[in-house]
């Protein structure tokens, strides 16, 4: 969640809010204003609500930036579709949860995370709240928050609100009420304590008995049931979540002297309280209001950028976001998130008002952000929502309350039947398809698995068994599924060797020891564009230069005696190959504790943060490094080092740094500094967000940062970075072991043979030897034809010759080439190609165009046009 600062305080009335907002930034244009986001995909949810994803490209500080964001609208004249507010977990608050789990719980068909709240504190809306029509969080005394409400009449509310509210004991005195279900905050602009001389009530929608006590105030708690006072604990707290037939009073100071005066056991109490529009000339009837949230600045008004109503601490810095407002008609609701993650570059809030004017917006609000944005959403036809957008942080956070959208509509006739089919299949693949349905209310059929379904193929272009498909050909399969009056067909692309463009082993980053088991993903591509890995058990696999097999996609490496220059790994899908050459690799440990200490210390910055390293144990006696930080005092980015003794060199060139790191799920930066020979310090990132407990290897790539050698380990660190800080733990600890180095083996290289051929001649010489070739090259159509497996062999390479597909198979210093006679199409480690001219046999030997190999093969050609003699290394 986005918090600016700690909660501050309004002194005096309310109606002193306009006064301080005129000092509060006013929006600047954003350069993003001249470019128009586009919709990417549109769905329906349910009727009368729409998911549509847009994708922004726009340049912001003269660099091309592209922003993905979701908004669904809602049709706010549409009477089977609401919107509302999810609170917590079982519609309590301080028992937060994800926006999934609130939509999964409330049978929401989206929903978006929603208020701002303390995260110190015990989880509850810094704004108002009513649900289903019922108040349960009320406006605190704060300028400048804004809320969205519906109104009897489902119109929609962006505005100001405050609370009036008191307690009116048996003899008639009363005593302000300071709100319901409220944390302690700060007035602003004093700074003073809300719940010093405050009555503050709570519900049983408050889902703890500890009711704001922070130690600053000493509480007096009385429990009325309804209407009637049934136990005061007298600078002391009743042990028990309020009942759902009445409400505990929380009162300090001045309000524990107005109970101790008036107020007894068994007497009447009195409670007269109302959410009202901050500006007096305005008429909202807040008893009616179907739902109210909570939000920050208002950000669009009458469809322009508004000035913020809230100090906006981040306002040029770029993160996740979620908003809320609606049409200028009043009819549609828009419900927004953009994403920070991944190649989404995230909005600036000047870029956030552009963003929800382009797509609609009259009026809207700021909700919580950053970390805290999620949006999930139902698929069309299927039960349960999904997330939508990729979070900031990689998880989906808990948060206090979010917006839902639900369906009213009763359960409709059958709208439409439609397949689940993968977009792309594989020959002989078994592919369980599924279906699914609609009501004629956009909502889904329920236990459509239950229902029995006739699934067909057209042209026997494969078989069924129940509802598990086997292709057994290329191109496209029409299927069909029959299930009492609903029919669907869906078309599936089958691909097959000539429908391949490229097929790849996943296996950059491998380096092979001896036992170990590796996963081994085929990726291919087809023609039509589409990225689909292969299934592993239908790939035919071949390994070369070490004793090991793959099964199912995993490589064993049974033995690695005797190789010298890795494996070559051949995979095959129904004629197409690619190949892939994986070094050896050599770990060397260069730090652990059971063997050999390295001298380490902890550091910290700035100076008002601690940290601390001890060596420890864990259950099965392995000692670990423990790195402790507390990072609660200080201001902006703060850091905690376990700097190492950078006397000791690290040997060689490695490729990779791996360590086993003990996670805290504290979402801080983990980082190490390496020191080069050159004097630079090389930062390395581990994890950008600690988001795991328990022990995990992570491994970084050194070979992009420009080393010079020898290198030494300076520190490894965690990261409390200053933009969003409230959002990350401020104290934790991790653990840290086996620091290991890991060099690359070296790749054997082909021989460095040479060939001299001329065109038209058969007198041929091989490292200076005369030789005759049973067949001379010659030139066709302007390329040079040569007879291949001789000149192959010669150079220190292999042919197979494959006589029922009259393929002809060139393997050569961890590159392969398949080529098929009197074809121009030819596959070259892994990518299919097209020839100016095809293979041919004369005299029964085949014929290759030399280029190919050339250029394919890393063969180094000169070419003498005077005697039309050819050198080839």
């Amino acid at each position: 969640m986005i918090v600016q600062k700690k909660w501050r305080k309004l002194s005096g009335t309310v109606l002193a809010v306009s006064l301080l907002l005129s000092t509060w930034s006013v929006p600047y244009r954003a350069e993003a204003a001249d470019s128009a986001p586009t919709v990417v995909s549109q769905e329906i949810l349910t009727t009368g609500a729409v998911l549509k994803k847009y994708v922004w490209q726009f340049t912001r500080s003269k660099k091309d930036v592209k922003v993905n964001a979701n908004v669904v609208e809602v049709d706010l004249t549409n009477p089977y579709v609401k919107l509302d507010v999810m609170s917590g977990t079982e519609n309590q608050f301080t028992r937060k949860q994800s926006v999934l789990g609130m939509a999964k719980e409330t049978k929401a068909v989206a929903g978006v995370n929603g208020d701002f709240y303390n995260t110190q504190a015990e989880g509850v809306p810094m704004g108002p709240e009513i649900a289903n029509g019922q108040l349960m969080a009320t406006p605190p005394y704060l300028p400048g928050f804004y809320s969205f409400a519906l109104d009897k009449d489902n119109k929609p509310i962006v505005d100001l609100f405050t609370f009036k509210g008191s307690i009116i004991a048996k003899d008639g005195q009363s005593y302000a009420l300071g709100g319901i279900n409220k944390t302690y905050y700060w007035f602003e602009p004093g700074g003073e304590h809300s719940h010093i001389d405050g009555l503050f009530m709570y519900t049983n929608t408050w889902g703890q008995v500890d009711r704001s006590n922070d130690g600053v105030t000493v509480p007096t708690e009385i429990l009325v049931q309804n209407g009637i006072v049934k136990e005061i604990a007298d600078n002391g707290v009743i042990n028990m979540i309020a009942p759902k037939d009445g409400y505990i009073l929380r009162a300090s100071g001045k309000a524990a002297d107005f109970i101790r005066t008036h107020v007894k056991v068994g007497d009447p109490l009195k409670a007269d309280y109302q959410i009202l529009p901050q500006d007096p000339n305005k008429k909202y009837d807040a008893s009616t209001f179907k739902m109210m949230i909570g939000g920050h600045t208002i950000l669009v008004d009458e469809g322009k950028p508004s000035e913020f109503s809230r100090p906006v601490d981040d306002l040029c810095c770029t993160r996740s976001r979620t908003a809320l407002g609606y049409s200028k008609d009043q009819k549609t609701a828009y419900i927004i998130t953009a994403d920070y993650s991944g190649d989404s570059k995230g909005l600036s809030m000047n870029e956030l008002q552009q963003f929800m004017i382009q797509v609609g917006v009259w009026k809207g609000l700021n909700l919580d952000g950053g970390g805290s944005t999620q949006m999930v959403a139902r698929p069309l036809g299927e039960m349960t929502p999904v997330l939508v957008n990729k979070t900031e942080t990689g998880i989906q956070r808990k948060v206090v309350n979010g917006v839902g959208v639900f369906s009213t509509a009763p359960q409709g006739e059958v709208k439409e039947l439609f397949i689940q089919a993968p977009s792309v299949l594989f020959v002989g693949e078994q592919a369980p398809l599924r279906f699914k349905a609609y009501d004629v209310f956009y909502n889904p059929v329920v236990d459509t698995d239950k229902i029995t379904a006739q699934w067909s193929v057209a042209g026997n272009k494969g078989t069924f068994k129940d509802n598990v498909f086997t292709p057994n050909q290329p191109g496209i399969s029409k299927v069909t599924a029959v299930s009492g009056q609903g029919t669907s067909t869906a078309d599936v692309e089958v691909v097959g060797r000539n429908q391949l463009t490229s097929m790849k082993i996943t296996s950059d980053n491998l380096a092979l020891s001896e036992g170990e088991t590796y996963k081994l993903p085929v990726v291919a591509t087809t023609k039509s564009g589409k990225t689909r890995e292969i299934p592993p058990e239908l790939i035919q696999w071949e390994v070369l230069g070490i004793q090991g097999e793959v099964t199912n996609g995993m490589l064993k490496v049974t033995s690695l005696a005797g190789s010298t220059g890795g494996a070559q790994l051949i995979a095959r899908y129904d004629g197409f190959s690619t190949t892939t050459t994986i070094p050896v690799g050599i770990d060397k440990v260069w730090y652990d504790l059971d063997k050999e200490a390295v001298m380490t210390m902890p550091d910290a910055k700035p100076q008002e943060v601690t940290s601390s390293v001890y060596i420890v144990p864990d259950t099965n006696g392995n000692k670990y490094l423990e790195l402790n930080y507390d990072f609660t005092q200080g201001k902006g980015t703060k850091w905690a080092y376990a700097t190492m003794d950078t006397r000791i060199l690290i040997e060689g060139e490695p490729q990779y740094m791996k360590m086993r790191v003990n996670g805290d799920e504290s979402l801080n930066w983990l980082r190490a500094e390496l020191l080069d020979n050159a004097g630079k310090i090389h930062y390395v990132d581990f994890a950008r967000n600690i988001n795991w407990k328990g022990w995990k290897q992570l491994t970084a790539d050194l070979t992009d940062l420009k080393l010079s050698y020898p290198i030494r380990v300076k520190s490894v660190y965690v990261v409390n970075e200053e933009i969003g800080q409230d959002e990350r733990a401020a104290k934790g600890k991790i653990g840290i072991d086996d620091i290991t180095f890991t060099y690359r083996g070296a790749v054997q290289q082909p021989s460095n043979n040479s060939v001299q051929l001329t065109v038209n001649k058969k007198a041929v010489t091989v490292n200076g030897k005369a030789m005759t070739l049973e067949q001379a090259p010659v030139i066709t159509e302007g390329n040079t034809l040569i007879p291949i497996r001789f000149v192959t062999d010669a150079l220190g390479g292999k042919v197979n010759w494959d006589p029922n597909e009259r393929k002809v198979t060139i393997l050569r210093g961890g590159k392969m080439i398949d080529l098929w006679i009197d074809n121009k199409d030819m596959i070259v480690n892994g990518q299919r190609i097209t020839a100016e001219v095809p293979p041919v046999i004369m005299k029964d030997l085949t014929m290759v165009p030399l280029r190919i190999l050339s250029e394919n093969l890393g063969w180094k050609v000169t070419w003498d046009g005077k005697t039309q003699q050819i050198t080839l290394q």
